[in-house]
């Protein structure tokens, strides 16, 4: 049993039939979407602000 979780938890696209990629890029595009994301990079632009706000509210404690 711990060789399936581990087997699960190993990411590789190519298991992934097409259907299921369809959803998750939709589900991508919908929540990009939704928090007004348009690029890969704006996304990782949000990301890197909320790192450093968490950074500061920790520290602030």
């Amino acid at each position: 049993m711990t060789d399936d979780l581990e087997q699960e938890e190993e990411f590789e696209p190519e298991e992934y039939d097409d259907l299921e990629l369809l959803e998750i890029l939709e589900t991508i595009r919908d929540d990009m979407e939704e928090l007004g994301l348009r690029t890969l990079d704006e996304v990782i632009e949000r990301i890197e602000e909320l790192h450093r706000k968490l950074e500061n509210q920790h520290k602030e404690l």
